[in-house]
């Protein structure tokens, strides 16, 4: 089955103006996709890491992209389509509490 990899953007902001019982329903779906072997979890603070002609390794604390809100997780599906994918993570906190979700195919 195709996998794939969900990015979810979004901020307190907009999951504090999200009424309470959308924001319970998008937690009760992630538990549903959990439940169906989703690998999910929120973003900590990024490393990024450079080792340019594999001669010496570089890190510098805090994420590579710019984005307008921040990454809070990630998640990791399978679906037979991305249509189906996209429809999977159309009801997560991100999705729903002004946030956005991009689906992303991983290709193995």
């Amino acid at each position: 089955m195709p996998k794939f990899i969900a990015i979810g953007y979004g901020d307190r902001e907009g999951y504090d103006r999200t009424a309470k019982t959308v924001r319970d329903a998008a937690h009760a779906h992630d538990k549903v996709l959990q439940e169906g072997g989703a690998l999910m979890g929120s973003a900590g603070p990024p490393e990024q890491v450079r080792n340019h002609e594999a001669g010496h390794v570089q890190t510098e604390s805090g994420p590579y992209m710019a984005s307008q809100l921040p990454v809070a997780g990630f998640t990791v599906i399978e679906a037979p389509t991305i249509a189906e994918a996209i429809e999977m993570m159309s009801q997560t906190p991100c999705a729903v509490a002004y946030g956005v979700v991009e689906v992303w195919p991983l290709k193995q």
